[in-house]
């Protein structure tokens, strides 16, 4: 390693203030995390004419569309604590082509099974990215509050890029063939290789050990099949295969801890722990996580399968949510200068639960749409709160050599929010659908259309011309009611978290200000060094 002098080797001061290079170093790493948001949904609308050429069996089309997620979530913590001990920028770069070449694959895929590898390649790029882009916004802004803005923004740039997915992916396939929305991907990875050399630092954790392998395929064992079991019950219910998949997430996760426990340098410091700030703010992400998507896939059906939307006008419909969570982003730091972080998080729950109080409301009629809209705005508010603020109080309250580990944490427990949400609110408002529309078929319905009616509303749309006159109604008012009940539930749980917020985080001063707290709260630092040239 070479030499560093002693500027070079002295770490930013938590006051020293970010200048013009650090903010258009952001902007550098929006670019991957935008990019990461609209794959998640960008494949949404590519996928009935990706079925049409490569005629993947509903096995396999599952698997194009989970492989993704679930590599993701199983990688997280390893790539997060591999870019703090070989260096977060080479980490970064380095899984930016490593992405760049797969959606390429991707996109040029002559079979199912192809494409279901590369998916699964890019979930593991991907994991190398979200942690290291969180990781080097803590070594760029020192300064607690422009911190705290800088990953409001990194915030928004991912559910803007969740939210453009759609749009992006319907303008796409009017004009091009369904691996165009894989190519997306090229023009990213290009301006990110240029720029990451110029404008973003390199930072690694001076002394630490070698990684331990066994740490990885526990951490892999253990959170691949909670993922799969979480999916599973989502789409199937409570079946034995679930139960047993999630059984054994557990057993492997103890393990995993127990490992980590005993090891001098271990893959997931368990002292993070310790602090309350950062165990509050990851619980605050997870349940508000689990409330949001919960309804969000909801919502989406709503608009187009009950208003009949075409998917590109359903997704221009989202604009607004989305700009309410850039809003709340960006603001809800600036409020938490001056008011307590808990109190910022509590007050927009409550806010939010307003928006679950409207979609409880939504019917099937001409104001649904608008009113579905507003409510689901009114969520984005809390969400987008939430995920700047509680994303900042947990790489906030780790040590800087941790904030790869910190900021991988933050990530698993949203991506687990996500599944969990699906899964219990979606299988809530599948059991409400199923009641309701058992009802009418009790009045004598032929046995084949039972069937496809009672499987759900995207079954019941698809079979068309073969309903009985009202019968398309009939289910549509069916979800509408299951999406009321699963908004009430939801809005039950976020205004309970708000409650929980105000309380367990009521010890975090004012960002910035003199009582600020959670500072005096991180695991004992060990020793480290940032460096230019590692």
């Amino acid at each position: 390693m070479v030499a560093l002098t002693e500027q070079e080797t002295r770490s930013r001061s938590p006051r020293q203030r970010a200048g013009i290079k650090e903010w258009a170093g952001l902007a550098v790493l929006a670019l991957p995390t935008a990019l990461l948001g609209l794959d998640v949904t960008i494949l949404y609308l590519a996928l009935p004419a990706l079925a049409a050429d490569l005629q993947p069996s509903s096995t396999q089309a599952l698997w194009i569309m989970d492989a993704y997620g679930f590599m993701i979530a199983g990688f997280l913590i390893t790539m997060g604590t591999l870019g703090d001990r070989i260096g977060r920028r080479r980490l970064l770069m380095i899984g930016a082509v490593a992405f760049g070449i797969t959606s390429v694959i991707a996109a040029y895929s002559t079979s199912a099974a192809m494409l279901i590898a590369a998916r699964a390649v890019l979930g593991v790029a991907g994991a190398t990215l979200m942690p290291s882009t969180l990781a080097l916004i803590s070594n760029m802004f020192g300064d607690v509050r422009q911190r705290a803005l800088a990953i409001g923004v990194w915030a928004t740039m991912f559910a803007l890029g969740m939210a453009a997915g759609p749009v992006v992916g319907g303008l796409l396939l009017e004009r091009f063939w369904w691996g165009s929305a894989f190519l997306v991907a090229i023009p990213v990875v290009i301006v990110l290789l240029i720029a990451a050399p110029l404008l973003l630092p390199e930072y690694r954790a001076w002394r630490s050990g070698p990684l331990d392998f066994t740490s990885v395929l526990l951490s892999l064992a253990a959170v691949l099949p909670a993922v799969y079991g979480v999916k599973e019950m989502a789409k199937a219910g409570v079946e034995p295969v679930s139960v047993l998949a999630l059984v054994l997430g557990a057993l492997l996760t103890l393990a995993f801890v127990r490992r980590q426990q005993r090891l001098a340098d271990p893959l997931l410091d368990m002292r993070l722990f310790g602090s309350r700030t950062f165990s509050a703010a990851l619980v605050v992400l997870l349940v508000g996580l689990v409330g949001v998507s919960g309804v969000m896939l909801l919502v989406t059906q709503y608009l187009q399968l009950v208003a009949g939307l075409t998917p590109l006008a359903a997704g221009l419909w989202m604009g607004p949510p989305a700009l309410m969570m850039v809003f709340a982003g960006i603001v809800a730091p600036l409020l938490a200068r001056r008011i307590r972080p808990g109190y910022v998080v509590g007050g927009a729950l409550m806010l939010s639960t307003l928006g679950y109080w409207l979609l409880a409301t939504v019917e099937v009629d001409a104001n649904g749409v608008g009113l579905a809209i507003a409510g689901f705005s009114l969520v984005y508010l809390g969400l987008g709160t939430i995920a700047a603020l509680g994303t900042d109080l947990v790489v906030g309250a780790a040590p800087a050599e941790k904030a790869g580990s910190a900021s991988a944490m933050s990530e698993m427990v949203q991506e687990l929010g996500v599944a969990l949400g699906v899964a219990l609110l979606g299988s809530l408002a599948t059991f409400v659908y199923r009641a309701q529309i058992s009802e009418v078929m009790a009045g004598g319905v032929a046995a084949d259309v039972s069937g496809v009616v009672e499987e759900s509303l995207w079954a019941t749309v698809s079979a068309g011309e073969r309903l009985p006159a009202g019968l398309l109604m009939e289910a549509q008012q069916a979800f509408t009611a299951g999406l009321n009940v699963t908004a009430t539930v939801g809005g039950v749980v976020i205004l309970a978290l708000a409650l929980v917020s105000i309380v367990s985080l009521r010890h975090v001063g004012a960002i910035g200000g003199e009582t600020e707290s959670s500072a005096t709260e991180k695991v004992p630092p060990e020793n480290e060094r940032p460096c230019t040239l590692c």
